[in-house]
């Protein structure tokens, strides 16, 4: 009875195990992106210039850090975006300063600061691309070896089966 209590205990130990490694290949993670850096949503930031130097992926957040009594954020279109119009926003996200928005589609999100601060350089365009695939990596172009991440997750995966088996075909 002490036999077979401690192979289901191996089997949960096992099964557990596997569930987060298949997870860790197929899950992207979402990042919590600061608008603007150390300086957040104010005047005086070039926020064409911070962008250009960001990487935005569907499931990301956009953390809008600002003064509540001052600023806000709305989400705009690009003609809006363009010619600093806060009238017909898509949707006001302040909230209290401490905003957080989600990049749900791979496609531009535009925002700007309504009262004249979008004048003063406070809209930034945020171009959202699709989550990297993790699991098929890029082909070689010179015909050398590649790195082949998906392999190690594969094999890790497929030894912890065969020590299952093993487990389990104990007496």
């Amino acid at each position: 009875m002490e036999g077979l209590a401690s192979k289901r205990g191996a089997v949960r130990v096992m099964v557990v195990a596997l569930m987060i490694i298949m997870g860790w290949q197929t899950c992207a993670v979402a990042r919590l992106i600061r608008v603007g850096g150390s300086r957040g949503w104010q005047q005086n930031v070039n926020y064409t210039d911070w962008s250009r130097h960001e990487s935005f992926y569907v499931g990301d957040w956009l953390d809008f850090i600002f003064d509540k009594h001052t600023y806000n954020v709305l989400e705009v279109n690009k003609t809006s975006y363009e010619n600093c119009n806060d009238q017909g926003f898509i949707q006001n996200i302040t909230r209290g300063g401490r905003d957080v928005f989600q990049l749900t589609e791979a496609r531009p999100y535009y925002f700007l600061s309504s009262g004249g601060y979008c004048y003063q350089g406070m809209k930034v365009a945020v171009p959202v691309e699709a989550p990297v695939p993790t699991q098929a990596p890029e082909p070689a172009k010179n015909g050398s070896p590649s790195n082949k991440p998906s392999r190690i997750f594969l094999s890790i995966p497929i030894s912890m089966i065969f020590v299952l088996s093993i487990l389990l075909n104990k007496s």
